[in-house]
């Protein structure tokens, strides 16, 4: 798996992805609000499958 993910975008994905879950936890929204794992794992992870599927890459380094 190459990354395809860069900082800004991962930066971004990790906060709404933590965001959501605390809101989620605190009872603030229902379920749906544990949603917010994918985007926090994509960003810990640095990789996209639909980003990969669709040719998307808003990483810098190679």
């Amino acid at each position: 798996m190459t990354k395809n993910v860069g900082g800004i975008d991962r930066t971004l994905r990790i906060i709404v992805g933590l965001a959501l879950i605390a809101a989620a936890a605190t009872g603030t929204v229902g379920v749906w609000g544990y949603i917010g794992v994918v985007p926090l794992l994509t960003g810990l992870m640095g990789w996209c499958p639909p980003y990969a599927l669709l040719g998307f890459n808003t990483c810098k380094t190679k």
